[in-house]
């Protein structure tokens, strides 16, 4: 197994991935956005897939949630498709990092 260093930020517990499809945009639109996202703190790696329009997402989700990227996405004028299974995702996604967030600040118990 690979030791992989994390951008500053960025916990190895609370790191997630996300894979969002996005409309068909200018690139230049989207290479701003995917810049613009890869400066949040918290994010570990971005990507953009052009031929299957797939933004791929590693962050810290203690730090940030996906909310924070969609906000970004939407300052730049890209959309995110709105086919049932990406609405599905979203939801999915935006319960699990309020989730993590929440269990983040408490203080772990035990008997013992």
């Amino acid at each position: 197994m690979k030791h992989r260093e994390h951008r500053l930020g960025v916990s190895k517990n609370t790191l997630v991935t996300r894979n969002l499809v996005i409309e068909p945009n200018e690139s230049e639109r989207i290479e701003e956005a995917v810049y613009d996202i890869d400066q949040l703190y918290g994010m570990d790696e971005v990507s953009y897939e052009g031929k299957h329009r797939h933004i791929r997402l590693a962050y810290d989700a203690s730090r940030l949630c996906i909310d924070d990227v969609e906000k970004i996405l939407e300052s730049h004028g890209v959309d995110i498709s709105s086919s049932r299974w990406n609405r599905f995702k979203e939801e999915y996604y935006r319960f699990v990092d309020q989730n993590i967030k929440d269990n983040a600040k408490k203080e772990p118990w035990s008997c013992h």
